[in-house]
Formats: structure tokens, C-alpha cells, sequence
């Protein structure tokens, strides 16, 4: 396993784990809080948190963003942190719980179809069936006790969220070759603002202090360094891996409910966690590896000297990693890779 894998691997399970984590933590809070206003108040913690460690640590090995990237960054913002949400809200209004937590799954499978379809990445055999076992077990998780009701439209909506959501998450992959603390940063904010904004025109009353501190907290773990670690994962092994290891989320979150809300581990969460494992497992052991041209490509990003790509001269030498525009020269070789932004060419049958 390269050391690229390896790295986006953790980072989408760290990812999946702060978001799945999170999960029972912000059902506790809905009680004192509407869920849009919770919801710009998460983004907001998140906010907060990621100004805060930029501000103490800089992060100069880094590309910043740049005016290029404000129409995609836009198109991120809004489909990802303010579109989705109300229509995931919207749609889980008019759901039973189990209803919309199967529904929610969607999200994984979706960007998977739009990484392969539409902006051409790769999954070979092993890795679309690791992916299939890792969904099934997210499915699976979402069944329990309750009816499953869902009207015609409350199961759009949250459709429509999953596909927003999947957009998002391919148009930000594009953008990982910024510093994906800056990214996070500026869809927070759009986001929290947003949500606010209109849980108030609404009318809902502000929950107390106590409550809004903790949401902020949770926000920054769950919206915040979870969004950021998504973001690495979508660097290093591409939006439809990464979409697959986001997937383990639930178990992280039915492990969770366990001592937080006295739930039990039945066996169908052991099934679930099951698939998960042998998916992340069948993921980890996948190799695509072939000859293939890599054409000239100026771009910047962080990068370091050690690897085949980023050989280009420096004087006085770099060891370091850090970012600046350089140009990829014209190549042709094998070696394992996936799909990150350096191999995202076309495959046939």
C-alpha cells in the first residue's frame, strides 16, 4: 500500500469517525435547539475553530486560494452547506427516523456514480465490491426499531440532499489542491451564516448559552476537523474511495450510542460492522496499477521531492514540503496509483 493510500485511508476514517461520533452527540442538543439553527451553529463552531488554528499556525506549505477558485468554491458552499442541509431538514420532517437514515446512504453510492461517470475516476473490480460491502453496511445500520415512513417528497428531498452532497463532494476534490483548512473555513462560514440567517427569519427562538457553547464545540470537531481530514481523503485517494470510507460514519455513531444513550449492539450492527471491515480491508488490499502518460500540467500545490512526480530542480534544494506553480513534464510509466489529481486519466473496459 502506497503511503498516499495510507494517508487518505486514515484521513477519511478519521473523517467518518469525528462525523459518525457526532451523530448521538447532536441528537442530545436537539432537544433545546431547531435543527437548521443547530445546524448554523455547528458550522459556525467550525468556523471559529479553523480561523483560530490558522491564525496561531500558519500554514505556508500550502497553496492558498485563489480568485480561479471562487466559482467552484461558490458552487461548493451552496449545494453542500446550505442547499443540502434544508433539503435534508425539509425531507426529514415528513420521514420516520429509519426512513431517512436509509435514505441518507445515498450519499455514498451517489458520489461514487458521479466520480465514475462524470469526472472520470477509476474503481477497479475489487474496489467497487469493497465499496458495495461498505454501503450495504451503512444500509444496514440504518435499520431499527420504528416504521419506515417516508411520503413521496420527504424521500426526494433527502435524494436531492444526497446528490447535492455528492456534487460537493467531487467539486471539492478539485479544489484539494488548496489548503484544505482554507476551504473548510470559507464553506463554514457561508454555511453558518446562511442557517442562521434563516432559522431566524423563521422565527425560532436562540437555544440557551450552555447549549449554544456546546454546539459550537461539537461543531468544530464534527463540521470542522472532520471536513478537513474529508478533504485530505479526497486528495490523496479520490472522491469515489473516499465517499467509501465516509460510509463507516454510522458504526462510528451506533459504537457511540451506546454508552450515550443507552442503546444495544444487536446483531444486525454486528453484520454491518462486519461488511465495513472486510470492505476497508478489501480497499486497503486493492491495486490498479498500468502504464499510462502523464501530459504536461502547471499547477501548484504542496508537494514534496521525494516522489516520481515532483522532481523538478530547486537551488538551493527543498527538502521540506511546500507549495509553489511548477509544471509536471511529459511521462509515461507504472506504478500503483488512484485517483487523486495527478491520475485522474480515462480507463477502458
Amino acid at each position: 500500500m502506497t503511503d498516499q493510500r495510507r494517508m487518505g485511508t486514515l484521513d477519511g476514517l478519521g473523517a467518518a469517525a469525528l462525523f459518525g461520533l457526532s451523530a448521538p452527540l447532536a441528537k442530545h442538543l436537539l432537544d433545546s435547539a431547531d435543527p437548521q439553527l443547530l445546524a448554523g451553529l455547528l458550522y459556525a463552531g467550525a468556523a471559529l475553530a479553523l480561523s483560530f488554528v490558522m491564525r496561531v499556525r500558519p500554514r505556508a506549505d500550502e497553496a492558498r486560494l485563489q480568485g480561479s477558485d471562487l466559482s467552484v468554491l461558490a458552487v461548493v458552499t451552496v449545494t453542500g452547506g446550505v442547499l443540502a442541509p434544508v433539503a435534508m431538514l425539509a425531507g426529514l420532517d415528513r420521514t420516520s427516523a429509519v426512513a431517512g437514515s436509509l435514505l441518507l446512504n445515498l450519499e455514498a453510492p451517489f458520489t461514487i456514480v458521479v466520480a465514475l461517470l462524470v469526472f472520470g475516476e477509476h474503481l477497479d473490480r475489487a474496489s467497487k465490491a469493497a465499496a458495495l460491502l461498505v454501503v450495504t453496511g451503512a444500509v444496514v445500520l440504518g435499520f431499527g426499531p420504528g416504521a419506515v415512513r417516508a411520503d413521496t417528497l420527504g424521500a426526494l428531498l433527502i435524494a436531492a440532499a444526497c446528490g447535492l452532497w455528492a456534487v460537493d463532494n467531487n467539486l471539492t476534490q478539485r479544489l484539494t489542491t488548496r489548503d484544505p483548512f482554507a476551504i473548510t473555513r470559507a464553506k463554514a462560514t457561508v454555511a453558518a451564516l446562511a442557517n442562521l440567517a434563516i432559522a431566524t427569519l423563521r422565527g425560532n427562538l436562540w437555544p440557551n448559552g450552555s447549549t449554544c457553547i456546546a454546539a459550537l464545540a461539537l461543531g468544530a470537531a464534527a463540521y470542522g476537523a472532520s471536513v478537513v481530514l474529508d478533504a485530505y481523503a479526497l486528495r490523496h485517494v479520490g472522491a469515489a474511495r473516499e465517499a467509501a470510507l465516509f460510509a463507516t460514519g454510522p458504526y462510528f455513531g451506533a459504537l457511540a450510542a451506546v454508552p450515550l444513550l443507552g442503546e444495544r449492539i444487536t446483531a444486525a450492527d454486528l453484520v454491518a460492522a462486519a461488511a465495513m471491515a472486510g470492505g476497508i480491508t478489501l480497499l486497503l488490499l486493492a491495486r490498479h496499477a498500468h502504464p499510462h502518460t502523464h501530459e504536461p500540467l502547471p499547477h501548484e500545490h504542496r508537494h514534496r521531492h521525494d516522489d516520481p512526480h515532483h522532481a523538478h530542480p530547486h537551488d538551493p534544494p527543498v527538502a521540506d514540503s511546500h507549495s509553489h506553480v511548477h509544471t509536471h513534464e511529459p511521462v509515461t510509466h507504472a506504478h500503483p496509483h488512484d485517483s487523486d489529481l495527478h491520475h485522474r486519466h480515462r480507463h477502458g473496459r
